[in-house]
């Protein structure tokens, strides 16, 4: 397991076919299904696909992606937090989520403010985007904490919802 970075109480890694578990419950938590998508991942076999196929296909073809989030405390993974490059923006985006009972401790906040650090530093990313739902008011409120600007929307290819747009 390839670590990225480590704040305070977080440690940032790759994530590997164990994380399958974990990755199950995520996608098929609450949050993720209502603001990010049904991706389709209902067994262990899928999560394992999932995460070659998409998180790890990313590390190797862009050099970044979404990270599996961990307390350092007690090694449980609570999160996916990291960068996407969509077809249909011109830079890379943070993305984030959590399982619904580690919301509301500052982790994901922690997360994404090591993880800008490290594009600036490690990646070399000059710009750096964001896109939620109009109705995700915690990813909205995030989203500008860590220091991004609402500039506009964004219709996602094959999609009919308006999304936010914010940029550093």
């Amino acid at each position: 397991m390839k670590t990225i970075i480590e704040s305070e109480r977080l440690r940032i890694q790759e994530a590997e076919p164990k994380d399958s578990e974990f990755i199950l419950e995520l996608l098929n938590s609450p949050n993720w299904l209502e603001f990010i998508g049904d991706r389709g991942v209902k067994t262990e076999k899928q999560a394992i696909n999932y995460i070659e196929t998409s998180l790890r296909h990313s590390y190797n073809h862009y050099g970044f992606g979404l990270y599996v989030v961990i307390l350092k405390a007690s090694m449980i993974p609570i999160g996916l937090c990291g960068f996407l490059q969509r077809d249909y923006l011109d830079h890379p985006d943070i993305g984030f989520a959590t399982l619904p009972s580690f919301e509301g401790f500052g982790y994901t906040y922690e997360a994404c403010e090591a993880l800008m650090q490290h594009a600036k530093q490690n990646l070399k990313l000059k710009s750096i985007l964001g896109i939620t739902t109009p109705c995700n008011v915690k990813s909205r409120n995030l989203l500008v904490k860590i220091g991004l600007m609402e500039v506009g929307t964004v219709i996602p290819p094959g999609k009919k919802e308006e999304l936010l747009l914010f940029s550093n």
